[in-house]
Parts: structure tokens; C-alpha cells; sequence
């Protein structure tokens, strides 16, 4: 069954598989393309938002090619090729420093399992020369106030198509959410949220739709 498409919605959306993700490497800024699995998550993504009749008016991303690519297969798969899109790179994602392009396990082996898990996890922990989820979202948050909030809340629809942190940072704004509990929430590669602008000034997310979250 379709979706009913009477007021506009925000969706935001991770990428597809990366090659990073591939070989469980940390990414932040280093710019690796999609798998071929991932193409496919990514068109798969756009037939999913296609069935519940879901269009756009514009579309937002980060400045990194597997945000980019995950994006031009959605609208390829919706059938809007040449929708307007904004790149920025306030929706890049966070910056992990010195972790950037070292195995995940290798990283544990160096670090111990516990510095690691804060640094992937939590709100506050720096990794070496790199951001935390907070310093990300002072980027994210602004940015998402000023060009994305106004616009769904004058009646367009907008697409999101970013990373796993800059989307949490963003979750903390849009569910209000405790630092601490991001810590466990996860957005798998090409998994999306739908939300609404509320009449309260919050945000809501779409009744009846299962979130890969």
C-alpha cells in the first residue's frame, strides 16, 4: 500500500556500501566509492520510496562521492534524474582522524576496545586529530536550521542523502534525544527516515513506516 503524500516530508537517507565499509575500514573525510552492492541498496532504496509515493522537490547531500552516487541512483529510481541538489559540506561526515583508513579490528588491537567503542559511539570522545559526534553536529545543525527546515516547513518535500554520523548528529536535534542515547542508534547503509514538520515546532516521524534504524 502506498504512502499518503499530503504533506511534505523530510527524508534522510544513508549511503550505500562503500568500499571502506566493505573492508570495515573507519572512512570520515577519505572519499571511497560505492560497491556494487551498495549501487544496488541504493536503487533498491529509491524503488522502496517510489512504492510509498513519495516525491521531491529538491535534494540535499555532502561533498563525498558515496553520498553523491547513493543519490543520483535514487533519483534515477524515482524518475527524477534532474531534481535540483545542494551539496554541502556540513553534511560531510565527521572527521575520524587518525582512525580514518584503518581496519576497525586493527583499530581495537592498537587502542583497546573500549577507547574505540567511545570513539565511534558516543557524543563527546575526540579521536586522535579528528571530530567527535558533538563537534559534527555544530556543522549539521545550523546548516539544517538555516536551509532545510525553512524549506519542508513551507511545503516542500526534501531528500537527505548523507553519512551514518552526520545523520545521528542530526537525529539528536530532530528527536531531542540525550547524548547518551545515541550511543546506540545505528543507521545501516541505505536505510532511511521519514519525518514531518510538526505544528508544535517538533519533528515527528512517519506513522506505519518500519525504519531500518
Amino acid at each position: 500500500m502506498g504512502m499518503e503524500t499530503d504533506s511534505p516530508v523530510l527524508v534522510l537517507m544513508r549511503h550505500g556500501q562503500s568500499e571502506d565499509n566493505e573492508r570495515d575500514l573507519f572512512s570520515g573525510l577519505r572519499d571511497p566509492a560505492l560497491t556494487a552492492r551498495g549501487m544496488e541498496e541504493a536503487r533498491a532504496a529509491g524503488r522502496a520510496l517510489r512504492a510509498l509515493g513519495l516525491h521531491f522537490d529538491g535534494a540535499v547531500t555532502s561533498r563525498l562521492q558515496r553520498a553523491q552516487a547513493t543519490l543520483a541512483l535514487l533519483l534515477g529510481e524515482l524518475g527524477h534524474p534532474s531534481l535540483p541538489v545542494q551539496v554541502t559540506a556540513a553534511l560531510n561526515e565527521r572527521d575520524y582522524g587518525a582512525l580514518a583508513g584503518l581496519n576497525k579490528t586493527e583499530a581495537r588491537s592498537r587502542f583497546g576496545s573500549e577507547q574505540v567503542r567511545a570513539w565511534r559511539k558516543s557524543y563527546e570522545a575526540v579521536p586522535p586529530g579528528g571530530e567527535s559526534l558533538a563537534m559534527a553536529a555544530a556543522r549539521v545543525w545550523p546548516f539544517f536550521d538555516a536551509c532545510i527546515a525553512p524549506r519542508v516547513r513551507s511545503g516542500e518535500s526534501v531528500l537527505v542523502v548523507a553519512h551514518g554520523n552526520s545523520l545521528r548528529a542530526l537525529l539528536v536535534h530532530l528527536d531531542r534525544l540525550a547524548p547518551e542515547a545515541i550511543e546506540e542508534v545505528n543507521i545501516g547503509n541505505a536505510g532511511f527516515l521519514i519525518y514531518e514538520a510538526n505544528a508544535d515546532g517538533r519533528w515527528g516521524r512517519r506513522a506505519g513506516v518500519k525504519m531500518p534504524i
